[in-house]
């Protein structure tokens, strides 16, 4: 059997970054390479290499091994991530956290519209991790090499409310990965959008890259090469004349992809300032409807985006889990105002 190990999709998917070196000693015996890094990598167990292994985060001399791969002198031992180190310190901070479930190895949070998931960016505290770091009793120095304290798996935008998980351990963290890698996370949004749609369900698929006019929006693309391939599944739930009510299933996680994908079918989320949706896209000319959308500006004051259902298999029990997050009240009040209106 060779020690090499194939290239991972995930490898082939992103980017990868180089999170650390080891370079063998020129007169160092064979020895295993997950029994090496374990030697002399602290804070790391031989368990959590050997899961990084398998998911092909581990290259020797930049091809990537398998766990009984040989370190020969010389060898260099690389750990690369498809995340870049954030070089962030992060301190625990005493937030309130809506926490849905929590066992050994994972939790589940409904997060609030308006957080940050991570730090960074300009947004060093405050943040869920931050939140977590408090709730775990965790802190990490800036220059500590896991870069994702409280084993973050996914993330949704700072204004979109929903439901996250969370490992507590490698080894969760690394299946829960695969599962999202793979796609069998189920991941199930409520919108609201601007416009009536022709359909009442529909597919929205294509590249996903960067707005090369505006580095903070993303765009679809026909070309493979200028991003990510992505997928979502829509229906919609109630009509309202000038708004849709739709739900949104994910088949893929890229950047914004919702918000991406509907401002692409002409009908952006509403009040989402970066995709158009905070500006009247449907509707009267006259004063009073203008002030009739300026009031729903006012109650749901950010894209009308929440992820209410989130199912996965727990990584270490193998049972499914499903769990539901209702419509916070800034949404429901919203869909309640245009209920009245077109009344």
């Amino acid at each position: 059997m060779s020690e090499h190990a194939p290239l991972t999709p995930l490898a082939e998917e992103q980017p990868l970054f180089e999170h650390f070196r080891l370079v063998a000693d020129k007169k160092q015996a064979p020895e295993r390479v997950d029994r090496y890094i374990a030697a002399h990598q602290e804070d790391t167990s031989r368990s959590r290499v050997q899961q990084a292994i398998k998911l092909g985060y581990v290259r020797v001399n930049d091809v990537p091994v398998k766990a009984n791969y040989l370190v020969r002198p010389d060898d260099i031992i690389s750990f690369v991530m498809p995340y870049e180190r954030r070089g962030v310190e992060i301190l625990p901070e005493n937030i309130p956290l809506d926490i849905v479930y929590e066992d050994d190895d994972l939790l589940v949070v409904n997060k609030a519209a308006g957080m940050v998931v991570h730090p960074g960016h300009g947004n060093y505290n405050g943040t869920l991790v931050n939140a977590l770091a408090y709730h775990l009793g965790l802190r990490q120095e800036a220059d500590e090499g896991d870069e994702r304290m409280g084993m973050l798996v996914h993330r949704i935008d700072k204004d979109t409310s929903g439901l996250l998980v969370c490992a507590k351990n490698p080894t969760a963290q690394v299946e829960l990965a695969r599962q999202f890698f793979v796609h069998s996370i189920d991941r199930i949004y409520t919108a609201v959008v601007w416009g009536n749609l022709a359909d009442d369900e529909g597919t929205v698929q294509g590249t996903i890259g960067r707005d090369p006019n505006d580095r903070l929006r993303f765009r679809v693309y026909d070309d493979p090469e200028k991003g990510k391939w992505a997928v979502t599944h829509w229906k919609v739930l109630e009509r309202y004349g000038f708004i849709t009510v739709v739900e949104c299933r994910l088949e893929t996680g890229r950047t914004h992809q919702i918000r991406v994908h509907m401002s692409s079918l002409g009908h952006p989320l509403f009040n989402d300032e970066r995709y158009g949706g905070a500006e009247i896209r449907q509707g009267t000319i006259y004063a009073k409807y203008r002030q009739f959308i300026h009031n729903c500006f006012q109650l749901c004051p950010r894209q009308a985006l929440h992820a209410r259902t989130l199912g996965f298999t727990h990584p270490v029990s193998g049972q499914r889990l499903h769990f539901e997050a209702p419509i916070p009240e800034d949404m429901r009040a919203l869909i309640q105002k245009w209920k009245d209106y077109t009344r």
